[in-house]
């Protein structure tokens, strides 16, 4: 039974491939954890430097942000928003994604969409939108974090009011892989990453189903909590 006050724990609505795909695999593999507790990492390849090129991913588990991290609104439960998340999946078809690609993303390597589809930014917006009920207003310490980074005034504007910077029109889906890369290192991780991946990118992806994500306490991993299927019989599959 876990100690944490209901007030540390948070939340996130995340794409992730189904625990039985094998990009989920190959995920678990290269980052040391599978967040749906199914798949033993401890067969990974990776070296000492990759893993530690890989924290910030393995902690947050393999997946695509649609809603960040968020703590519950004061009079809200998580069954509240598990109820809202099945209704919501259930009323909509799976977002195609197509097939996904390595890129670079201000120092760190991800999987993104090769093509540009519009109608993930939308599906993207809707979740953040739906979803801000249930989100309670950000900490000071959260909001200090945040505006550590360097942000624009339209991303300063979504962090205030979506308390997340990178929504809406800043939004870019990706899948991450790493942290932040050393510019002499990079050759050699994207090739890293392309013997790793290479053979589940041509897939034609979806986003077939929605995943909540939950995180005990600050720095502890996010694991997935239930996994809802887009229009379907948008049944809770409980996985921790």
């Amino acid at each position: 039974m876990s100690n944490a006050q209901p007030s540390e724990r948070r939340y996130a609505i995340y794409y992730a491939p189904r625990s039985e795909h094998p990009l989920t695999a190959a995920a678990v593999h290269w980052l040391g954890r599978d967040p749906f507790g199914k798949i033993d990492p401890t067969s990974g390849a990776r070296t000492a430097g990759e893993a530690l090129l890989t924290s910030d991913p393995r902690r947050y588990g393999f997946h695509a942000t649609l809603k960040a991290p968020f703590r519950l609104r004061e009079g809200t439960s998580v069954e509240d928003v598990e109820q809202a998340l099945g209704r919501f999946a259930a009323s909509r078809p799976p977002c195609p994604i197509g097939p996904l690609k390595i890129d670079l993303l201000g120092g760190f390597f991800a999987l993104v969409p090769v093509h540009p589809v519009p109608a993930l930014r939308g599906f993207a917006a809707q979740v953040v939108e739906d979803f801000d009920r249930f989100r309670a207003p950000m900490d000071g310490d959260d909001l200090k974090r945040r505006m550590s980074r360097q942000l624009d005034e339209v991303e300063m504007t979504n962090l205030v009011t979506w308390g997340y910077p990178y929504v809406l029109g800043r939004f870019r889906f990706h899948m991450t892989l790493t942290d932040r890369v050393p510019e002499n290192g990079r050759a050699a991780m994207r090739a890293r990453l392309e013997e790793m991946f290479e053979p589940y990118l041509s897939d034609d992806y979806y986003i077939d189903a929605l995943s909540l994500f939950v995180q005990e306490h600050r720095g502890a991993d996010f694991v997935v909590r239930s996994q809802f299927a887009l229009k379907t019989d948008s049944v809770l599959r409980t996985a921790v």
